[in-house]
């Protein structure tokens, strides 16, 4: 499994997950830079994920849903804020109202993210780090179960690699 620490910081507002991936910096990122690859491993595998938008550039939104098996859509927006190719990118998530227009939704919190990418023996440490504005905004998205289902999604990564 990729997935080789999480840690919950609510003191400090932050969770990072910490995984490893048997691949170049340059493969892991292109999986994040190529919505279609995304597609196959932002979402666990219960709730598969489309991105509707997405390029890798400072200034833009990325707009994606998640499918639960019910059929029912939840989704994303990203704003992208800061891209070193192949190494990192820094983005904000949060959750929208719907799927067709994605306006953000007021109800539930933004997180910044940083994911870092570099090169460890002849694989790939990533570290993915989300920082909220309050301790409570941590402690929803924890309740909602992002852990579980980040560290499912990561944890898809090998499979698609595996497939080159």
């Amino acid at each position: 499994m990729p997935v080789i620490d999480v840690h919950q910081d609510p003191a400090n507002r932050t969770l990072q997950i910490i995984a490893r991936f048997d691949a170049a910096p340059s493969r892991v990122w292109q999986i994040y830079a190529d919505p279609r690859q995304l597609e196959q491993v932002w979402g666990p595998p219960s709730h598969p994920a489309t991105f509707v938008q997405h390029e890798l550039r400072p200034g833009s939104r990325t707009h994606y849903f998640m499918t639960g098996p019910d059929g029912e859509k939840y989704a994303g927006f990203w704003d992208v804020t800061a891209v070193d190719a192949e190494n990192s990118f820094d983005f904000d998530d949060g959750f929208a109202l719907n799927a067709d227009d994605f306006t953000p939704d007021p109800n539930l919190p933004v997180s910044k993210n940083t994911y870092r990418f570099a090169a460890d023996g002849d694989g790939t440490r990533a570290e993915f780090t989300s920082v909220y504005d309050t301790e409570e905004a941590l402690t929803k998205v924890l309740e909602m179960g992002v852990v579980e289902g980040a560290t499912a999604a990561i944890n898809q990564i090998d499979g698609l690699l595996g497939a080159d």
